[in-house]
């Protein structure tokens, strides 16, 4: 039974939700401002400033000694490593669509990435697919046909974002870490490697060193906040609402990408490439209802057990 305190937390779980995916789905807007740079040196960028940002969470939560034991069991460090690894292809892939104007393969490429996901869930993880997904799978792949005759090339970009979020989840899930501990470390991680890259590239006469006005400083340094805000509240939703509500909620930050790309950037979309669309939509449309039936179900064999 729900009691009117447990009410008030998932209330308040799908608001700082919805938060977290408003953000997420709008940082196009943000990474726009900063087309002007390569992609790389963004990337390079991002993570020293969210090493930074981390660390100041980790300490504010006092969690360095679980990062310690983390990084001196080897298993885990590797396994933190292979997640920074991930995260560098998911981040670089949507930062370099987005200065080079390809922000409705992002959405794309996160659209896909639920379905992505399901397929890491039956070839990784042996799960037995159902009937439902097996159809939203044959959907997603007609779609990537329909796609590739449309652009002339495979969607590239929206495949390596769907691929390496869902494998990156993976990754995380062997993490013995929480969410936000598990990011810090893997920010860690990159911080070296980040800043040699820096170094190479700051030597250039369009490199944010030497050509970035006050302004584009304020969006560079800001680039560690706008990763960590929306994840800290991506944790905290997680605690207090189902993951079957969690989940379709996702679908809010692609829905923006593509109003932003076709609406606001002005990125083509032709009759055929929005057919390709539609067959992912159709996809996630049958995957989501299977969920819900699935639970709908489960719900009701509990409350046959319990009366």
């Amino acid at each position: 039974m729900h009691t009117p305190a447990h009410d008030r937390s998932s209330t308040r779980g799908v608001r700082v939700g919805v938060g977290a995916f408003l953000i997420w789905g709008f940082l196009t807007v943000y990474w726009k401002q900063l087309d002007q740079f390569e992609a790389v040196e963004l990337i390079g960028w991002r993570m020293v400033c969210a090493a930074v940002v981390m660390a100041t969470v980790v300490s504010v939560r006092g969690s360095w000694g679980p990062l310690r034991a983390a990084f001196r069991n080897r298993v885990t460090a590797v396994r933190l490593v292979v997640a920074a690894l991930l995260l560098t292809v998911n981040w670089g892939s949507y930062v370099w669509a987005v200065v080079n104007d390809r922000v409705l393969e992002t959405a794309l490429g996160y659209f896909i990435s639920p379905l992505a996901t399901m397929a890491v869930g039956v070839v990784v993880l042996r799960e037995t697919p159902t009937s439902a997904q097996r159809l939203a799978a044959a959907l997603a792949f007609v779609a990537v046909v329909i796609l590739t005759v449309s652009n002339g090339r495979p969607p590239w970009v929206a495949l390596v974002i769907a691929g390496s979020w869902s494998a990156y989840a993976l990754a995380k899930r062997q993490v013995p870490l929480d969410s936000i501990d598990s990011l810090a470390g893997e920010t860690f991680v990159l911080l070296a490697p980040a800043c040699i890259a820096l170094a190479v590239v700051s030597s250039r006469s369009a490199s944010v060193v030497n050509s970035a006005e006050p302004v584009d400083w304020v969006f560079v340094l800001g680039t560690g906040i706008v990763t960590a805000i929306p994840l800290l509240l991506f944790a905290s939703a997680a605690k207090s609402i189902p993951f079957t509500l969690l989940g379709p909620l996702n679908l809010v930050v692609p829905v923006i990408g593509f109003g932003l790309g076709w609406l606001v950037y002005d990125e083509a979309m032709p009759a055929d490439r929005f057919v390709g669309f539609a067959f992912v939509w159709v996809a996630l449309v049958v995957v989501m209802w299977d969920r819900y039936a699935s639970h709908r179900d489960e719900v009701s064999a509990v409350v046959q057990m319990t009366s």
